[in-house]
């Protein structure tokens, strides 16, 4: 995919970011007038819905949480101020996991159908990770076939875990194998696992846990061998994929130093980590930007945040794509100058633009950004400060 010439390279806006932090940043409203401008040309894989049907379901068991007044026109309207062309959607949590396999099947076949509906009416504007009747196995593997042969989903959408459980146990290797053979995109959402819920008075999972169990069922699927087994499984982690972005030398070495999961990961942590894609809802901020982008291990699956919104109970809308490290070179053609633009899911999925090839998708348009980012030295400037800087603080 194709991006403005002239606009400032990805990683240099990135860089400028970290270093100048939160005072450099332009305001939510600079931000959203910049954005009202655009032409829709971005993809959204964080975007959370509420059918009718779950939205009867959570009222009727007060469940707490997801958004009760959700409509497509509200959705649309955001979408338009953010120049979103398509939205993924998805259910957040807690997804089915207050109901029993009966239950569960009966609600998540709803909502498919209601969003397949969505879909195919939306013209192109909404696509749809399709929701599970997890964690029961064959209720999860009957709707899995239904939503990708008869609705033609664009993935499957999974929680993190389900009660004590996370997505590399035993229990969910039958649904596991499938999402594998089928070649399947896997968006993935937090929630709050059996353990760790009303841990400190005051501070709700969301803040702490959901991030923190977004790295709990990476390492799970790392560490129990399923991610090298199921390579061909597309996973998406929300949130810039929690902690683990801090605490990915620990993973690396923990494999070198336990042999037991050596053997579970022959092709070595990090080269799991890397096919991973992770996105960047709520992970929109200088700090959490810094480690990503720093960290050779997991830039270039990661994405560049167009926006974050959160609002009461749900996540905002949110706009992400990873990138394999081999896309280097499309990755800095295709940054547009705010060094936001987004070029899709992971391959596989569908959006405004499927059925075109990459050469035939919307060039994006340049707009500018907040002025006094300081733009990288080149390489070899680079090198020599970091050798005068080794010289002096060994004298």
């Amino acid at each position: 995919m194709n991006g403005g010439a002239n606009g400032i390279a990805r990683r240099d806006f990135l860089a400028g970011m970290a270093a100048l932090g939160t005072g450099a940043l332009i305001s939510r409203h600079e931000a959203e007038a910049q954005m009202a401008t655009a032409q829709p040309h971005r993809i959204d894989v964080h975007h959370h819905h509420t059918p009718p049907p779950y939205a009867a379901a959570i009222t009727a068991k007060n469940v707490p949480g997801p958004v009760r007044d959700w409509t497509p026109e509200k959705s649309l309207a955001d979408m338009d101020k953010a120049g979103v062309a398509t939205a993924l959607t998805s259910i957040t949590t807690p997804a089915m996991r207050f109901l029993d396999d009966p239950g569960a099947r009966k609600l998540a076949r709803e909502c498919n159908d209601y969003t397949a509906k969505l879909v195919a009416d939306s013209k192109g504007r909404f696509g749809m990770f399709a929701v599970m009747p997890m964690p029961y196995v064959e209720g999860t593997l009957h709707e899995i076939g239904y939503a990708l042969d008869t609705l033609k989903a664009d993935g499957i959408a999974l929680l993190t875990s389900y009660g004590d459980k996370w997505l590399g146990d035993p229990a969910f290797t039958p649904v596991m194998e499938e999402l594998n053979r089928r070649r399947a995109v896997v968006y993935t959402h937090p929630t709050t696992a059996n353990c760790c819920g009303n841990l400190i008075p005051d501070v709700p999972e969301s803040v702490i846990e959901w991030g923190t169990d977004t790295t709990r069922t990476i390492a799970s699927l790392v560490f129990s061998g399923a991610a090298a087994r199921f390579r061909d499984a597309k996973f998406i982690f929300s949130h810039g994929g929690g902690t683990l972005p801090f605490l990915t030398e620990r993973f690396v070495r923990l494999a070198l130093i336990n042999k037991n999961l050596a053997a579970r990961v022959p092709n070595g942590v990090e080269a799991e980590l890397k096919r991973f894609y992770y996105d960047t809802a709520q992970a929109a901020h200088p700090y959490a930007l810094a480690s990503l982008t720093l960290s050779d291990r997991l830039r270039d699956r990661l994405s560049v945040p167009h926006r974050d919104r959160p609002r009461e109970g749900a996540d905002g809308i949110r706009i992400q794509r990873g990138r394999s490290a081999g896309d280097r070179s499309r990755q800095r053609a295709a940054a547009d100058a705010e060094a936001t633009g987004v070029a899709g899911p992971p391959p596989g999925t569908r959006g405004a633009c499927r059925g075109s090839s990459p050469s035939s998708r919307r060039r994006r348009p340049s707009r500018p950004v907040a002025s006094g980012l300081p733009s990288r030295p080149p390489r070899r400037e680079r090198r020599s400060a970091r050798r005068a800087g080794g010289s002096r603080a060994r004298a």
